[in-house]
């Protein structure tokens, strides 16, 4: 009895993601949604646009039903909590998942970054930095930014604000 008592309060306290939900071989999606949640996090409070683009990406991308989604959801905002780097996310996506699986979720960040129609320089150097963890070139990251800009309808509201013109974006050289 003294054991349930424990392993009870260890789970309020401390809450664990179900077996199936780890960070190991298999744990791409948990990996890519808590990269996905750092993206939508790294500028303050996700907005509920934010969320329910999040959500609704997990359903299309993954063919996740609405629980299993959040779910998922629920079990990387935990994960990404008590992560100190992207490579710890990358790194999984690198071992699993491969070269047009990883541009995908390049491209299912941009579609977060617009989702709000407020695109921050932290966001933009968070995908950067991801893509760069995930063998994803500058050239394809860029066009994949163009493209999910050019169809988003925030997209050019995001742009004019930030300054940038449709199809023309800034790029660090990260030699220099």
């Amino acid at each position: 009895m003294l054991d349930k008592l424990r392993q009870f309060i260890t789970d309020v306290v401390a809450p664990s993601a179900p077996d199936e939900l780890t960070l190991d071989e298999g744990g791409y999606r948990l990996a890519a949604t808590a990269l996905l949640i750092h993206v939508i996090s790294i500028d303050g409070d996700p907005s509920e646009v934010e969320k329910q683009k999040l959500h609704s990406l997990l359903e299309q991308r993954f063919g996740l039903d609405a629980a299993t989604a959040t779910r998922l959801i629920a079990s990387a905002t935990l994960v990404e909590g008590e992560a100190v780097d992207l490579y710890h996310f990358t790194s999984v996506i690198m071992r699993s998942v491969n070269e047009q699986g990883r541009l995908r979720i390049v491209e299912m960040m941009w579609e977060l970054v617009y989702a709000d129609g407020t695109v921050t320089e932290f966001e933009e150097n968070v995908v950067w930095r991801a893509a760069d963890l995930l063998a994803v070139s500058t050239r394809d990251r860029v066009t994949l930014r163009q493209k999910v800009a050019s169809a988003s309808p925030a997209a050019a509201a995001a742009d004019s604000r930030s300054g940038t013109e449709m199809g023309i974006v800034p790029e660090v050289n990260p030699a220099n």
